[in-house]
């Protein structure tokens, strides 16, 4: 992570914040949700920190060493074949979580969140490394919010099935390859192995006395998930509104490794990096999606659709209807979209301004809107239903084929 923060200082992309702060009073949060330059405190209750690490593509781009344009189509290309070198076992201290900078970011939160910490799981020999935002109880206990169906809780289930705790390692201040590997929707066991490739093809870990492994990272917290449960939330989700309280699993940490000089991690909420690591693993599954019913150029996931529930895509179209197919295509590949709108070669689907255009130039709601009503839509959007539909939209905002020439703009 500090090469990497060192690679963003060299490009002009970071602000160095040297008066000396407060975790608890907000105002680090405010900071960060006024830029998307990454931003180094030197003073957080006496320690340093980061927010905004990889808040904008040019960062995410720095930091997996792919060119920012060819970004989508090289992540579509991955082949989840990079190595794992164990490197020996960690040295644990007793836990204590008062000895952090861990935030509190918004007035209604239950209190101060880890919101950049990787859980790392492992079960039946299969590993697993997925983000989790985990509420601080005491020192050495959180609730950590574990999305039912996914891997970690799925783990969970087999565990405690057994009368067994599920065995994690959670680390903060890792590089930000890892932490994308471990947002993306891959194989099961293979985030490491992706990490791996997305860092040059080896990755070295260590392993805990839990037996799970970890990278290289500022703070490593070991410990076990526990069938007890407890009240997690309010909190501030990617939409910026509040998420209901849950009953959810408690981790109780059992070792704490820190760098001497560490340097903790804090994701803001609903900010542009929590948009960027939401939507931007999605966009390589669709992009492979769409790819098998037309020629696609590019997919962006928008900021202003929080990352998440937004999707515009870039195609070529060889027939009137790739545009429509494109759209079923990205609501299959990632459930939680809301609004498809696909557009031609000559719009930049990063653009809001040109992707406005194409939808007041291209579109007649009555034959390029589609409606879909009563599907799965996300749990974090407040317009979901109670029984867990939604609507959908896609628009085709694409030329009609054979009359280009009345919708080209005029160039110099």
């Amino acid at each position: 992570m500090r090469k990497f923060i060192e690679s963003m200082r060299k490009a002009g992309l970071v602000t160095d914040v040297k008066k000396a702060m407060a975790s608890d009073d907000m105002k680090a949060a405010k900071m960060a949700a006024g830029t998307d330059r990454l931003l180094f405190f030197h003073n957080l209750d006496g320690h340093r920190a980061v927010m905004n690490m990889t808040a904008s593509r040019r960062a995410l781009s720095l930091a997996l060493g792919i060119d920012e344009k060819k970004l989508v189509k090289t992540l579509a290309d991955a082949k989840y074949d990079g190595k794992i070198i164990d490197d020996g076992t960690l040295k644990m201290t007793k836990p204590d979580l008062s000895k952090l900078p861990i935030l509190h970011h918004f007035p209604k939160d239950a209190g101060r969140y880890f919101t950049s910490g990787i859980v790392f799981s492992c079960w039946d020999g299969v590993e697993n490394a997925s983000i989790h935002r985990m509420q601080v109880l005491d020192d050495h206990r959180v609730v950590a919010r574990l999305v039912e169906g996914r891997h970690t809780h799925v783990m969970l289930k087999k565990a405690l099935a057994q009368g067994k705790k599920l065995p994690i390692a959670v680390t903060i201040g890792t590089h930000p390859a890892v932490t994308f590997a471990s947002c993306t929707r891959v194989p099961a066991g293979m985030e490491l192995p992706f990490a791996a490739e997305l860092t040059g093809g080896k990755l070295k870990v260590k392993r805990c006395r839990n037996g799970v492994r970890v990278p290289d990272a500022e703070i490593v917290l070991e410990g076990y998930i526990t069938a007890e449960t407890t009240g997690e939330g309010p909190f501030v989700d990617i939409t910026g509104t509040y998420d209901p309280v849950r009953m959810q699993h408690i981790i109780e940490f059992t070792g704490m490794y820190t760098k001497p000089d560490f340097i903790y991690h804090g994701i803001l909420p609903g900010g542009d990096e929590h948009k960027i690591l939401m939507g931007c693993p999605y966009e390589p599954k669709i992009y492979k999606a769409v790819a098998g019913v037309t020629e696609v150029r590019n997919v962006v996931l928008t900021k202003g659709g929080c990352g998440y529930l937004h999707a515009v895509i870039q195609i070529r179209k060889s027939t009137q209807g790739d545009a429509k197919n494109a759209i079923m295509a990205a609501f299959a590949a990632h459930t939680s979209l809301k609004h498809v709108v696909v557009v031609d070669e000559d719009i930049n689907p990063e653009d809001p301004y040109d992707v406005e255009y194409a939808i007041a130039t291209r579109v007649s709601g009555d034959r390029d809107v589609m409606v879909i009503t009563g599907v799965r839509g996300s749990s974090l959007d407040p317009c979901q239903l109670e029984d867990g539909t939604n609507v959908k939209i896609g628009v085709d905002a694409t030329m009609v084929l054979g009359r280009e020439a009345e919708f080209t703009r005029a160039t110099w």
